[in-house]
């Protein structure tokens, strides 16, 4: 619980990455607080729970009941008692949660909640895909709409992608819609003799997909010692030389259980800040990479949500999509309770 302007400062002081966005002071703290204080207050009142991402700014994060990856936050909104969900993040994440709450309220505060990869693809095209390839497993991503969750037979997140890939019992897949993801599949598959015919398609995410191997090498060279920890969206040339490749929840695990002189991730930078919160005596290096979209939350559209919800707020599906996306969702549930043979990428 933060009780006040210093309790926040304390709590964000050590986050230097992104600049003037991401510089805290305890004037700015002062600042924030009162938002937090309602906010915190609000939620109580109205028995909301409040769900972050890792890439949303840190005093988003400060004020959310679990903040999390994509794979961690479907979990927690799959067992919430709340009356209402206000999910701090982008549109496709909170259509999840209301897929597994369909009685709740869900609410998104971000007034720029799309997204490049989830809008690369949409239900239609991937009809026309079926027809295309009409004996593969159609595995989609959870960055994607609930109607293309719908059309698809199992979800995956970047931290049981491989272990579901690989369980799955056929050898032709189409991969949706992260064309960098479905190349390191490919590569993965090829490095522990899995066979599997994975088909792409042409959507990226915007942050992941600037990294290029020339980063790495810079880096490398201004900081001997550093750790590099690389998102499976990034390309394979990145991932190739990367010492540790995995989602925001294993990235974090991966640097609170080593000991480097220095850190440097290949993700959205809001997993640094995090990660400076949590660990105020590690250093992280590099250039902060901001999703325009995660960024687009503020403390001040959550408090607006959690009194007066508009109508492009709320979270609606269309009814036809639920229980197929449901279904969608549920394989990825039961695939990924399945031992990994490969190991990480």
């Amino acid at each position: 619980m933060i009780d006040s302007p210093e309790a926040l400062y304390r709590k964000l002081e050590a986050v230097k990455i992104g600049g003037t966005t991401c510089l805290y002071t305890l004037e700015k703290c002062q600042q924030l607080y009162p938002y937090i204080e309602r906010i915190q207050q609000l939620k109580t009142q109205t028995n909301t729970i409040v769900l972050a991402h890792s890439y949303v700014s840190p005093e988003l994060q400060l004020i959310a009941d679990f903040t999390g990856d994509s794979f961690e936050l479907s979990k927690w909104a799959k067992t919430t008692h709340a009356d209402r969900i206000v999910f701090v993040a982008v549109r496709f994440m909170a259509e999840t949660a209301k897929l597994l709450n369909p009685s709740k309220e869900v609410l998104v505060p971000s007034f720029q909640d799309g997204c490049t990869l989830a809008d690369s693809i949409t239900g239609p095209q991937v009809d026309a895909l079926r027809k295309q390839y009409p004996h593969a497993t159609f595995v989609c991503y959870i960055n994607t709409s609930v109607a293309v969750k719908a059309r698809c037979d199992v979800c995956v997140t970047s931290s049981n992608v491989m272990r579901i890939i690989e369980a799955l019992p056929t050898t032709e897949i189409v991969f949706l819609p992260d064309r960098l993801m479905a190349q390191n599949i490919r590569v993965h598959c090829q490095q522990h003799g899995i066979q599997k015919q994975i088909h792409e398609w042409d959507g990226v995410c915007y942050v992941h997909d600037e990294y290029d191997p020339a980063m790495i090498d810079y880096i490398r060279q201004q900081y001997p010692n550093v750790q590099v920890a690389v998102h499976p969206e990034c390309a394979p040339a990145v991932v190739a030389l990367a010492d540790f490749v995995g989602s925001t929840s294993q990235m974090m695990a991966f640097v609170a259980q080593t000991d480097a002189p220095y850190y440097f991730l290949l993700t959205e930078c809001g997993l640094a800040t995090r990660l400076q919160v949590a660990h105020p005596d590690k250093v992280f290096v590099g250039t902060c990479t901001m999703c325009r979209y995660m960024k687009s939350n503020r403390l001040a559209d959550v408090e607006r949500v959690m009194r007066q919800p508009t109508e492009r707020d709320r979270v609606l599906l269309d009814p036809a999509d639920i229980e197929p996306a449901q279904r969608c969702l549920d394989a990825m549930f039961t695939w990924a309770s399945i031992p990994q043979k490969g190991g990480v990428i």
